[in-house]
């Protein structure tokens, strides 16, 4: 008996299977066919150089980027027609099985290249009265005898206002409600819209005609009571909720486009739940990646496809490849494979007691205790804690009752990622432990220690020193670690910063970061002070 249960579960694992699914924006590209659905830019064969050339150079790269990711199955987004994406599977012979979906009057459309098996297709249509944009792609995919559908997104762009996102989500919502519950399938593409665009777009008055909510967020519920779905809740929910896996990474990793340097991650993979239970097909934890190579992204850019002149008259360069980069992340159909939800639960079991432990959290299922907290900086209504040898974090509000300079036990009860700046958001004092002598030694001395590092936020640094062009700090080049750096600076009070051309030093340097872009917050022009 105990033989035959091997011979099943080496069987079993013969024909396991795993995979990677990829998602690739390749940004405009348009073959040399005149459709009179062109981007001027694209045109064939006149003064911004579309030419025989540039469209070489343009798809070899494209076929590059998806030689060197070597996806099972590759969601593309931005491809002129289905001629492109045959020229791209001639290219590419290691792909056997394509689809594609477009309106005949718009520019682009989406497609599949997969090794996979494709089932079947079926387009799910989002239209306006005023604007043409790209359908929804449903394709349904065969592995190991296991059903599973991914769709393809490429939302309404932000020059238009959230309500038209937020119909594409409802569309997409309303099909996926007809699905099992069990149903393994996974949204991805471009959609035009940030995994955090409930908290980076709400004060924007152009995009926000929709009170708040957002498609990707509140419609597809990848939050819920404004909260993240995560590994913790993403089983135990009522309503049909998506897992985004940009929360797999580190805050300062998360991005697949930049913008004057800002972080931005237009580009998502969301599962359903059911990839991350132990049936049929299970995400890899942890798998979830951006690539960038150098030849995509280099000096905090990406390499996108280059054009000179101004906006009515583009000409093409003969370089580069996508304002997007790449997103990827690797499936099974192994039993065998660590499942996601269980590897969540044995880690939560762990007491949280350090605050660097608050950073590898997104919110918090059971509250954390955090001992011998210092107060290392007070606002008025906020403060800094540090613990000796640990990580500072920041409390934002309701910090009133704590004094500078003491040390107490208190009970985190929620956090949260605003923008990419960890933050206490609720939180109840269990003791007081007194006062903690000399609190300014757990300031880090910025000429010693580099304040860019993601490990330093929410530091209070001194012997911070330069002048100020622009609303950024140029370092002081007696600064050997920062020498020739500069971090923009930022206070919610605009008379509290200094001004033009003014040298500066910190003395109480709160580090903090916006969208993957440091800064340093200032609270109080007692901050700094002005001179030589």
């Amino acid at each position: 008996m105990f033989k035959i249960v091997l011979l099943c579960l080496f069987a079993l694992n013969i024909y396991a299977k795993d995979f990677v699914i990829a998602s690739y924006n390749a940004e405009n590209l348009f073959d040399l066919k005149k459709q009179n659905s062109e981007y001027k830019e694209f045109i064939p064969n006149t003064s911004s150089k579309w030419n025989q050339n540039n469209f070489n150079i343009k798809i070899n790269n494209a076929v590059k980027v998806i030689k060197d990711i070597n996806a099972d199955i590759i969601a593309l987004q931005e491809i002129e027609n289905r001629a492109v994406l045959q020229l791209l599977l001639k290219k590419l012979p290691s792909y056997k099985y394509s689809s594609f979906a477009k309106y005949s009057r718009s520019s682009v459309g989406v497609g599949f290249l997969s090794k996979i098996k494709i089932k079947s297709n079926r387009q799910i249509d989002v239209k306006f009265t005023n604007k043409i944009f790209r359908p929804i792609l449903e394709t349904t995919f065969e592995i190991e005898n296991k059903e599973f559908k991914i769709f393809n997104n490429h939302w309404p762009s932000k020059r238009v206002a959230e309500s038209y996102r937020v119909k594409f989500a409802k569309k997409l919502q309303d099909r996926l409600s007809k699905l099992p519950r069990d149903y393994d399938y996974i949204l991805l593409g471009d959609f035009n819209s940030n995994y955090d665009e409930n908290r980076s777009f709400k004060y924007n008055k152009k995009l926000n005609n929709t009170s708040g909510i957002t498609g990707i967020n509140q419609v597809l519920n990848t939050t819920v009571e404004n909260k993240y779905i995560t590994y913790d809740d993403v089983l135990k929910q009522k309503r049909k909720v998506h897992f985004n896996l940009w929360l797999d990474l580190p805050s300062n990793d998360r991005f697949s486009n930049k913008y004057r340097t800002q972080s931005n991650t237009p580009d998502n993979i969301i599962l359903s739940p059911a990839l991350l239970d132990t049936k049929n097909i299970s995400y890899i934890h942890k798998s979830f990646k951006v690539f960038k190579p150098n030849y995509l992204y280099r000096n905090n850019k990406v390499l996108r496809w280059q054009m000179k002149g101004n906006r009515y008259n583009k000409v093409h360069v003969g370089a580069g490849y996508s304002d997007h980069l790449p997103i990827y992340a690797s499936f099974s159909t192994s039993k065998e494979k660590t499942n996601p939800i269980k590897e969540i639960k044995k880690n939560s079991k762990k007491e949280l007691n350090k605050i660097s432990d608050l950073y590898n959290k997104m919110k918090l299922i059971e509250p954390a205790i955090i001992k011998d907290a210092v107060v290392i900086y007070k606002t008025k209504t906020g403060a800094i804690i540090k613990q000796k040898n640990n990580r500072a974090i920041y409390i934002y509000k309701h910090a009133q009752e704590l004094k500078l300079g003491y040390s107490y036990t208190l009970q985190i009860n929620e956090i949260v990622d605003y923008n990419g700046l960890k933050e206490v958001d609720s939180f109840s004092v269990l003791e007081e432990n007194g006062r903690f002598k000399n609190y300014k030694s757990l300031f880090i001395n910025a000429k010693k220690n580099d304040i860019f590092n993601p490990n330093n936020q929410n530091e209070i640094a001194f012997n911070l020193r330069g002048v100020i062009k622009k609303r950024k700090l140029y370092i002081d080049d007696s600064n050997t670690i920062l020498k020739g750096k500069s971090i923009k600076i930022f206070a919610k009070n605009k008379q509290d910063l200094p001004k033009q051309n003014e040298t500066i030093t910190f003395k109480n340097a709160h580090i903090g970061v916006y969208r993957g872009v440091p800064q340093v917050l200032i609270h109080s022009s007692s901050d700094y002070q002005v001179g030589n």
